[in-house]
């Protein structure tokens, strides 16, 4: 047997890779999970009696594009949140989750050559996974950008030498970030679209966070690059119920860009894409319409930031995120802090080392660790205050 190589060089993944680390040792106190991104605050209440009104609906296969009434609903979210006007038909595709959705763009969009070069895809670093994948599975190049303090936590892309921005073809920006939690101003989508015009790629913004913030909601890269008069098919967008909702085994949510990128993109759904089951379109078609309950979630993300800071606030190198639901703590080396966190007290968080890549002998997350304040209130401050004595004593 042959086996293609493009991914043989992939480190294992995170998760795999920490139980690795800590569970051949026992916990040192009682446990508390801090590493998965996976929210723990209360589904909306109406989710089950929209299932139940829908049940009938597993029986039927599902529309691959979306309900009409989903994409609507998204439609109007958009228009709502960023003043952005996207038509529900030609401008939207759901998503069975947006992971799906970061990796198949990439596939139906990258161009095989750009300026009869192997394409370049950019990406943060550290960074979501999945990008990475995507690069290598289009046979793109990926380069990897440092996102670090001396660049505010957001990759500078301007920097980059004009030969790798002349065989770009598409630039990854999470914004809120994961995991340092920092937010692109409308300067810094504004700077990046322009690089984007002036080089002719595209923006694949991640915008999973957007809802999770302290006080300023997040500039939004769609907007920024409308108001620009940027081309419409400069920038997409990736959003989901994760996290906004609470609802991450819902797997559900959407892209919105261009006609000519929707399209290619609802092409390639068409043959390889997972629909949402139709129960589940309903629900989401509800979430898309109802802020109380993502109203009520921040409020129990701001409690938090507030515990955090408390907690942190006299630590050197201690950054507050500005949005998003992780701490990004600075450490001599996360694997061993991570280690020593878990055997002495318990607490659970992964190494930064893992969310990055070594890049000419750095890795911008070696010295740090990335910890989830997903759980209830008190057991997120209980978790965070055995942290501090254990890491920062």
């Amino acid at each position: 047997m042959t086996f293609p190589e493009r991914f043989s060089g992939l480190p294992e993944y995170a998760f795999p890779r920490l139980r690795r680390l800590l569970d051949a040792h026992a916990p040192g106190g009682e446990v508390v999970h801090m590493t998965i991104g996976e929210p723990k605050h209360e589904m909306p209440d109406f989710v089950g009696e929209v299932l139940a009104q829908n049940l009938a609906g597993f029986g039927q296969y599902p529309s691959n594009e979306g309900t009409a009434e989903l994409r609507a609903a998204i439609s109007g979210w958009i228009a709502r949140r960023y003043g952005v006007t996207v038509d529900a038909d030609s401008g939207i595709v759901t998503l069975n989750g947006t992971r799906e959705g970061l990796f198949n763009a990439a596939i139906a969009l990258c161009p095989e050559e750009v300026r009869g070069q192997r394409p370049v895809v950019l990406i943060p670093n550290p960074f979501y996974q999945v990008y990475a994948v995507a690069a290598l599975a289009v046979g793109a190049e990926p380069v990897f950008v440092p996102a670090t303090e001396d660049t505010g936590f957001l990759p500078d892309y301007t920097d980059l030498p004009k030969d790798i921005l002349n065989r770009t073809a598409i630039a990854y920006l999470c914004s809120p970030s994961n995991p340092q939690g920092a937010v692109a101003s409308r300067e810094d989508w504004a700077t990046l679209i322009a690089l984007a015009e002036k080089h002719d790629f595209q923006i694949f913004a991640d915008e999973c966070y957007s809802e999770i913030y302290r006080e300023t909601p997040p500039a939004g890269a769609l907007e920024v690059a409308t108001e620009g008069g940027a081309d419409p098919e400069r920038v997409v967008i990736f959003h989901s119920l994760s996290k906004r909702s609470n609802l991450p085994g819902l797997r559900a949510g959407f892209a919105a860009g261009g006609p000519e990128s929707i399209a290619r993109m609802k092409q390639l759904r068409a043959y390889a894409g997972a629909p949402l089951p139709l129960p589940l379109q309903r629900v989401a078609e509800r979430a898309w319409t109802d802020e109380a309950h993502v109203d009520a979630s921040r409020g129990l993300y701001r409690e938090k930031y507030a515990v955090a800071d408390a907690v942190f606030g006299d630590v050197p190198g201690y950054h507050p995120p500005q949005a998003g639901f992780f701490l990004w703590l600075p450490v001599e080396d996360g694997e061993t802090a991570a280690l020593k966190l878990w055997t002495e007290t318990g607490v659970r968080v992964l190494p930064g080392a893992y969310l990055a890549r070594e890049v000419d002998g750095f890795n911008p997350g070696k010295g740090f660790i990335r910890v989830a304040l997903v759980a209830p209130r008190d057991e997120t401050a209980q978790g965070l205050e055995r942290l501090k004595r254990c890491l920062y004593a």
